[in-house]
């Protein structure tokens, strides 16, 4: 986030609060979809049980994991790559920003505890999601403000969920962030998962993590574990 453009967190949760309660239909039940293997999924078609999922970039998904795994509701979330033609991409090829390919998570949660609408609340708060290709010092395609949906309900609540925040001025600036099904999702690297719960006295986790988890703390007390 950007406080100097931006309102502070607990501010714009409260605006994004307003916006989703305004909204027709903000919780609608959400229908399972499969958990793509380490190989990928050529699609995100439906499965019989098991938990939601979602998945989301908003930048460095060390970042975006770290926020989710906090949230009262989420079973896992799972760093790894969408978004590129080619298949089962590697860190440092996605690092180049010419695969395609976003840093995105998987978050799978269960919609009794916590709703699409909700996620989709904390994923805009968390990030800057009006910076093209850009979050902070982190710069690439790579690092896109992205939603990939996983059926078309996910993608009508998505696209009102964002239409609302633009409308509301929660953002000085219109939000870019992209919509797009989800084609593929590949989990990245073992030492990518869990990353900052893992390391948090590195250098990036103390810079960058850090207070980005005190401000995501702080605005939705209530959904943490």
């Amino acid at each position: 986030m950007h406080p100097s453009r931006n309102p502070g967190p607990i501010a714009l949760a409260a605006v994004l609060t307003g916006v989703l309660l305004g909204m027709s239909n903000p919780a609608p039940a959400d229908e399972p979809n499969p958990t793509p293997d380490s190989a990928g999924s050529d699609s995100a078609g439906s499965q019989s049980s098991g938990p939601a999922l979602a998945t989301f970039g908003g930048g460095c998904f060390w970042c975006t994991e770290a926020v989710y795994e906090e949230t009262r509701g989420v079973a896992s979330a799972v760093s790894g790559y969408s978004g590129g033609p080619r298949p089962n991409p590697t860190y440092e090829a996605v690092c180049t920003g010419r695969t395609g390919h976003a840093e995105v998570i998987q978050v799978a949660y269960d919609p009794e505890e916590i709703t699409y609408a909700k996620l989709l609340e904390i994923f805009f708060l968390t990030h800057d999601p009006t910076t093209l290709n850009r979050q902070g010092a982190d710069v690439g395609t790579q690092y896109r403000s992205v939603i990939y949906y996983h059926d078309d309900e996910q993608k009508r609540i998505a696209e009102e969920v964002k239409a609302k925040i633009d409308e509301s001025g929660a953002y000085r600036s219109p939000i870019v962030t992209e919509i797009s099904p989800l084609t593929a999702f590949y989990p990245a690297e073992d030492y990518h998962q869990d990353y900052f719960a893992k390391n948090p006295y590195q250098g990036y986790c103390r810079a960058v993590i850090g207070p980005k988890m005190t401000k995501y703390r702080k605005a939705f007390s209530e959904l943490l574990k």
